[in-house]
Parts: C-alpha cells; structure tokens; sequence
C-alpha cells in the first residue's frame, strides 16, 4: 500500500509528480531544488545557500512522513558542476550524524531543472517506534 506525502513546507511538485510516496515503512522522495517554499521565489546566491534550502527542503518533506534525517539510507546528489562537490559536501554533512550517514552517490549532470546547482533525492526507512515514539 502506498500514501502520497504532501506538505506546504516543501516546494510543490512542478510537474506531475509528488513530494513523496510511502510504501509500508519506506519512503522515496522526488528530488528537491532551492526553491523557498514560503516566497516561492528560488534560493540560487550560491551553492552552499541552495544546498541549504535543498536540505531544509527535504527536512520538511521527511517530517510530513513523522520521520527525520535519522531515517535516511540513501541519497543520491545531482550537481551542475562537480567542482561544487566540497561545498555542498560541507552543507550535506551539516544534517547527519557522521556515524550514521546514508549511503549516496553524487553525479555531474547536463542540467537540472530550473538550471540550479544542485538537487537531491532521498530513500528513508522509518524505524520501528512503540506506543511512547521511541
């Protein structure tokens, strides 16, 4: 069974796909740019700021499925230039526990909608949580 994640907190999907779909206790995510969902306006003065946005983003989206960075076992990085590898790493690492981080892959594409820098996509499992949510 499968459930459609949707949250104002995130950037709406800007083609006809969705934030995210939970299926059972996964969850797969679209990828997301540094669009500020609030303004709606995109967050591009530099990679280390559309990394951020792109995280902040994500973070939202993950807490609509009641769940958190913690969760992650995958990611997966597109950028528009593998120079800006190191700075978005920097921002990225900012979110996990380094003994925890998921596994990732990070890649050099042509171009990425909306001609930003960088787009990121996660896999997160919700661990098992009793009746107190530990």
């Amino acid at each position: 069974m499968k459930r459609i994640i949707k949250t104002n907190n995130a950037p709406a999907p800007i083609g006809p796909y969705s934030q995210a779909v939970m299926a059972g206790n996964t969850l797969y995510t679209s990828g997301q740019i540094a669009i500020d969902p609030e303004s709606g306006e995109m967050v591009d003065s530099d990679v280390e700021a559309e990394t951020d946005q792109v995280m902040k983003n994500m973070q939202a989206v993950l807490n609509e499925a009641d769940m958190d960075f913690t969760d992650v076992v995958k990611s997966s990085i597109f950028l528009k230039d593998m120079d800006d590898f190191q700075k978005v790493n920097t921002i990225y690492a900012k979110y996990f526990n380094e003994d925890e981080a998921p596994a990732r892959e990070t890649v050099q594409v042509a171009r990425l909608p909306k001609d930003v820098r960088v787009e990121i996509s996660m896999i997160a499992i919700r661990k098992f949580r009793n009746s107190q949510g530990y």
